[in-house]
């Protein structure tokens, strides 16, 4: 099994680490609301795990220019 850090805007990668058995309380996903895993993590068919989160520049772009948040694809 794979875990994939993506950033959720530019589709980035950042990071990507393998183990066979990584429970989700050591990547912290145990916190998340139902909701939020839904949005953030995709299990693939192949085992590995998906978790889209925001990179550095696109959390600074945002920052400066929150009406970007509005369109669909602000970073793309």
């Amino acid at each position: 099994m794979a875990v994939n850090y993506i950033c959720r805007h530019c589709n980035m990668s950042l990071g990507r680490f393998e183990n066979e058995e990584v429970p989700e309380y050591r990547l912290g996903l145990h916190f998340l609301t139902p909701e939020e895993r839904k949005r953030i993590i995709a299990y693939n068919s192949n085992g590995d795990v998906t978790v889209r989160v925001i990179c550095e520049y696109c959390s600074q772009t945002l920052d400066a220019n929150p009406e970007l948040a509005l369109l669909t694809n602000p970073l793309q």
